[in-house]
């Protein structure tokens, strides 16, 4: 009780969290376990709090920058809270869901671009495996594929995962002519990671991270879900999208619209979504031990299709409610699953 009200103190005094926001946490979180549901943008967030399928408890906590908001869908406790765009803040917006929270487990949804040409526009992606592209060892030029990186004999980068030779895209060269790019070559790295279970300031690393097997089995029963295919009465899409379960997508803190990139990173790790959060999300639940899933809705071709099929900002919407209407389903098969184990276990 001593270390609880000190704890208290100090947090009201550099205020990171104050007396009266703790005293909220804390009875929420007697109230618990919840299921977080971690959201990047407003857009991808309305859907699911106009829906009917979801009930609001009136409760929310703002802390930190950040406005975490309590409610239920079918019969699972949920805590919602959008994290913003990009790497960082979806890593911070997670760290503080699960250190704050009685969390377990997180889903992640919103849209994203497609980099797979079986996949169309609305259609919803479950990936397996998540990676972080964005993180690099950028060789100097006249060093290739034979030569050491700096600081690889020591362990802290590889060659292992593979390169991006940027004068493989050179434009106008003649026939039988040698060329070069002074960019030279990327390395693509695995993230370093500190597991909660693990050794304080013992480095684990990881490149590719897997969804939780059971949430990745649970969201096999949603293929075949029918999902929206108009954006009004007089606008629809050509093909109905689907849902799909695939085995990997990619992030980086870049949006990415360039097709040459896209055809890369597919034919190079077999990504089908790209965005520009998952892959943070996915880290951090790694670090702490928490089971997760990704639900990304393809919003656009990243670059890859004509200015009609490719056009983000006509097509967002309709993403954005297909990937609620998948979480949805998602969370009420997640609830059946828990209440049939639980009666297994009175029986």
């Amino acid at each position: 009780m001593v270390s609880m009200m000190l704890l208290n103190a100090v947090q009201h005094i550099d205020g990171a969290i104050s007396a009266k926001t703790q005293k909220l946490i804390n009875k929420a979180n007697k109230k618990g376990p919840y299921l977080g549901l971690v959201i990047p943008n407003t857009f991808e967030m309305n859907p699911l709090l106009e829906s009917s399928n979801f009930t609001s408890t009136n409760l929310t906590i703002d802390f930190s920058g950040r406005r975490f908001r309590f409610g239920m869908i079918a019969e699972k406790k949920v805590l919602l809270v959008m994290t913003g765009m990009g790497m960082i803040n979806a890593g911070i917006t997670t760290q503080l869901l699960l250190s704050v929270f009685n969390i377990e487990g997180v889903v992640h949804y919103g849209i994203a671009g497609n980099a797979n040409p079986d996949f169309n526009i609305a259609d919803v992606v479950i990936p397996q495996f998540w990676s972080h592209s964005g993180l690099w060892n950028w060789q100097k030029y006249g060093d290739g594929p034979e030569d050491e990186l700096p600081l690889e004999s020591i362990g802290d980068f590889t060659r292992d995962i593979g390169y991006l030779r940027f004068a493989n895209y050179t434009v106008n060269v003649t026939g039988g002519s040698s060329y070069d790019n002074l960019l030279n070559y990327i390395w693509f790295q695995e993230e370093e990671i500190f597991p909660v279970n693990g050794t304080p300031e013992e480095r684990e690393r990881a490149f590719w991270v897997e969804v939780d097997p059971t949430y990745y089995e649970i969201a096999k029963k949603l293929e075949g879900l029918t999902l929206e295919s108009c954006i009004n009465s007089t606008t629809c899409l050509s093909e109905t999208p689907k849902v799909a379960r695939v085995q990997r997508g990619t992030s980086a803190s870049i949006y990415l619209y360039n097709a040459a990139y896209r055809n890369f990173i597919y034919d190079k790790f077999n990504v089908t979504p790209v965005d520009m959060e998952s892959a943070s999300i996915a880290l951090i639940c790694l670090q702490q031990n928490v089971p997760f899933i990704t639900i990304r809705a393809l919003s656009d071709l990243a670059g890859g299709g004509s200015s009609v099929t490719d056009d983000a900002d006509t097509f967002f919407d309709l993403a954005a409610n297909n990937s609620v209407i998948v979480l949805l389903e998602f969370i009420k098969e997640l609830s059946a699953s828990t209440l049939s184990k639980s009666t297994i276990h009175v029986l």
